[in-house]
């Protein structure tokens, strides 16, 4: 199995693409630690993996200090090593209106602007300046951060791009400072996903948009999870700084 006996930490683990992503490393061989803010969803799937592998629980929040550490902290304490880190934890806060012209970034507050920037930018900075330290002492890391196709710009949703295309530089720039402890630090940037977080939008919308898509469908959050584990595998071991776009082609603009 390509991952036995590595420890990998996935963020957002309780469900949606966490979730797909701990169960594939759990299914190759890997020791888990599943950190999330949702007790219910997280505790589940470590029981789930602990039936017949070994996963280990953290809740906390990846925009506090305190709590990044202490995620990272809890894969040296259960298993004595970090391998590998999936910054997945992410959220969204979008500031749509009906009329496009009403123009939505104007209506954003500052609280939308503040809870995603803190979630998906500077908790992927921390969680992943945490994780450097043991990587950095044992020579081997790989680190792969989630962007995602809003990087490149989506309306009402000024937050989320933003953060998106931030982690995108960040990747790139822990990739060139990181290299030298030989560990790799690449991105994977979803498309539409069929997630918790997009259940909600209206059923003509998703339609709408599975037309622009090449092939003409949404991911499953294991076509995600693939990926990840690609990049965190020996397979991708002269793989870094790099952004993998895993959308169907819909940033092909076909």
């Amino acid at each position: 199995m390509r991952f036995e006996d590595k420890v990998v930490l996935v963020t957002g683990g309780g469900s949606g693409i966490g979730r797909a992503t701990a169960l594939r490393f759990a299914n190759e061989g890997a020791r888990l630690v599943i950190s999330d803010v949702d007790e219910a969803g997280a505790g589940a799937l470590a029981e789930e993996i602990n039936q017949n592998g070994r996963a280990t629980l953290v809740l906390g929040n990846v925009a506090v200090r305190a709590d990044a550490e202490r995620m990272v902290q809890a894969a040296l304490d259960s298993f004595g090593r970090l391998d590998i880190l999936i910054n997945n934890a992410g959220i969204t806060r979008d500031a749509l209106t009906v009329r496009v012209k009403d123009g939505e970034t104007k209506r954003m507050s500052e609280e939308q602007w503040d809870a995603v920037l803190d979630v998906n930018l500077k908790g992927t900075f921390l969680v992943s300046q945490a994780a450097a330290v043991p990587m950095m002492a044992q020579k081997f890391g790989r680190i792969v951060n989630t962007a995602s196709v809003g990087a490149l710009g989506n309306i009402g949703q000024a937050n989320y791009s933003a953060s998106k295309a931030g982690v995108i530089g960040l990747t790139k720039t822990f990739a060139l400072e990181w290299a030298r402890y030989n560990i790799t630090v690449n991105a994977v940037a979803p498309g539409a996903v069929k997630t918790r977080m997009t259940s909600t939008i209206p059923e003509n919308v998703a339609n709408q948009l599975s037309e622009r898509i090449p092939l003409k469908r949404w991911a499953e959050p294991e076509d995600i999870a693939a990926v990840h584990a690609f990049l965190a595998s020996d397979d991708a071991r002269y793989v870094t700084g790099q952004v993998i776009w895993v959308d169907g082609g819909l940033t092909l603009g076909a």
